[in-house]
């Protein structure tokens, strides 16, 4: 996405990496020495009274820097890419207007493709038809709807497990409501120019097996932290369902289900963590698309000892590009 005087837009800088890569860290020391102001960019930091399964910034942290995009709907409601997309740019300008840099910081990697990219013009989510796709999936299985999608629309089909319930109710959710393959409907795009200059900074594990160490260790504080019991005041505060987009984030699906007594506290553990691992290699993939195709993109270990200096050095950087 390019405009005739790309050099006369103010910049912004992404900061994007998987789970536990330390991006709150990187941002705070970034906030420490540029005037930028952070923008979340996290499908999960959104939900108000989800703080320790997410990893939210704590109280102090967000004190010393402005945070945006955090609490700003319920556990009950859904949060999409276009609505990131809206807020974002909103926001961009906002900060921009007060003489200070858009910090883009997070893991979402769909709503930096958004952000960069554009937006399909896709249906909104229609919450009566999720419920019917979801009521079909608990009478027959996600693997006869998959061949119901597979009739449908076989590209999109070929392309997802037959297990993959959220993105097969998604897919048939879209082909139902547009009448149109998905390839069609992903084909007519929301691309409209950016007002900001992107600074994309990606942070990467050099060894994967490091990363893991630390998503395990970051579960276990989260549990001494009193992760079981912020969901157990969930489930009594709002109105919730294991079919919501806020309890389909890592780790509280897997204390849902813990609560209702269908494993123990062991197998929950094993199962968090192996979904978070799952969601880190997810994110770096996104990452190593991104980086064959934004050659602006600075790639950096997320392991190094120097990461606040690297990631300020490359911030400058860009800035002065």
């Amino acid at each position: 996405m390019t405009t005739d005087q790309p050099e006369t837009r103010p910049p912004a800088i992404l900061l994007l990496g998987p789970t536990a890569s330390g991006k709150t860290a990187a941002a705070l020391a970034l906030a420490a020495t540029l005037p930028v102001e952070i923008v979340s960019v996290d499908s999960a930091l959104v939900y108000r009274d989800m703080d320790i399964g997410t990893a939210k910034p704590t109280p102090a942290e967000r004190a010393a820097c402005p945070h945006h995009l955090i609490d700003i709907v319920s556990p009950e409601q859904s949060y999409s890419a276009a609505a990131f997309r809206a807020d974002a740019l909103r926001l961009m300008d906002e900060i921009g207007a007060r003489g200070r840099i858009p910090l883009l910081a997070g893991g979402t990697m769909l709503y930096f493709k958004a952000l960069r990219d554009g937006l399909s013009d896709l249906p909104p989510a229609d919450p009566a038809l999720r419920r019917t796709i979801d009521a079909d999936a608990a009478r027959l299985g996600w693997p006869a709807l998959h061949a119901e999608l597979a009739r449908l629309d076989p590209q999109a089909a070929a392309q997802l497990e037959p297990t993959d319930a959220q993105r097969i109710q998604r897919a048939l959710e879209i082909v139902r409501l547009s009448g149109r393959p998905l390839a069609e409907s992903y084909a007519r795009r929301d691309d409209s120019p950016l007002g900001h200059r992107l600074v994309p900074i990606a942070l990467a594990p050099s060894d994967r097996h490091v990363l893991h160490g630390r998503i395990e260790r970051r579960f276990d504080q989260m549990l001494v932290a009193g992760f079981i019991e912020e969901v157990e005041r969930l489930r009594s505060r709002y109105r919730l369902d294991l079919g919501m987009p806020s309890m389909r984030c890592v780790g509280y699906r897997q204390a849902w289900e813990y609560l209702d007594g269908k494993f123990d506290r062991d197998t929950l553990r094993f199962r968090a963590i192996a979904a978070t691992r799952q969601l880190a290699k997810r994110q770096l993939t996104w990452q190593r698309q991104f980086r064959e195709r934004w050659p602006e993109l600075v790639e950096l270990d997320c392991l190094s000892e120097r990461l606040a200096e690297d990631v300020l050095a490359a911030a400058r950087r860009g800035l002065r590009a």
